[in-house]
């Protein structure tokens, strides 16, 4: 039988504003009391896996032993089929301005560019030609890990089209390139809701839920 969270408080293992805000809307309907690993002062893992569900169960393992408490990480990616899934669980990696030798190094330099990022998958696609396919998916993995060592994982994915311009306000990472499915706006011009209801993370988090909270 899976283990299940408590309503006690829990670590969303992230220093990632954005993706923190969309996970504790997420799970402010069923009360969990949620703090963030920046909040709690946790360091940062090296991601070192090479599958969202290697480097998601980094992260919430790290935070789940640092705070003695259980932990929600999340690991999501942008993959492009023209660039044969690129760039991935790399993702993140194509936003730094450059490479750092550490994490402090890193930091002082400002973090990291999406709009550098999503020019660079655009001028990967244009580099192919004019009608190259501009189908793409954003991939999430939510994994739980409690001190002990128990851990779950749940898988989502949201199919659409890398569009550029980047458009809109409302999103974080590469929000402003990419519209779902079925949809004319990108995940940045929609509102919040909107997004939470058809997002690769809302997809995870369904099937998280109905494992964790359903009866």
């Amino acid at each position: 039988m899976t283990r299940r969270l408590s309503r006690e408080k829990l670590v969303i293992a992230t220093h990632n504003s954005g993706k923190l805000k969309e996970i504790s809307a997420l799970l402010a309907p069923y009360g969990v009391d949620c703090v963030s690993a920046a909040e709690l002062g946790l360091p940062e893992p090296a991601e070192t896996g090479i599958t969202f569900i290697e480097n998601a169960l980094i992260k919430a393992r790290a935070a789940a032993k640092a705070a003695n408490l259980p932990a929600l990480a999340d690991d999501s990616g942008l993959s492009v089929t023209a660039l044969g899934g690129r760039p991935g669980v790399y993702t993140a990696d194509w936003a730094e301005r450059q490479w750092f030798e550490n994490e402090a190094a890193k930091k002082n330099a400002g973090g990291r560019d999406w709009y550098m990022a999503m020019g660079k998958v655009e001028g990967m696609l244009c580099g192919i030609g004019a009608h190259v396919d501009r189908s793409c998916w954003f991939s999430c993995v939510l994994a739980i890990a409690w001190p002990d060592g128990d851990s779950a994982t749940y898988e989502g994915r949201a199919d659409g089209t890398f569009s550029w311009p980047p458009r809109g306000e409302k999103g974080f990472g590469y929000d402003p390139v990419f519209v779902p499915s079925g949809r004319d706006l990108t995940f940045a011009e929609i509102d919040p809701e909107e997004k939470h209801a058809i997002s690769h993370r809302a997809d995870a988090f369904a099937k998280l839920v109905a494992e964790q909270f359903g009866s």
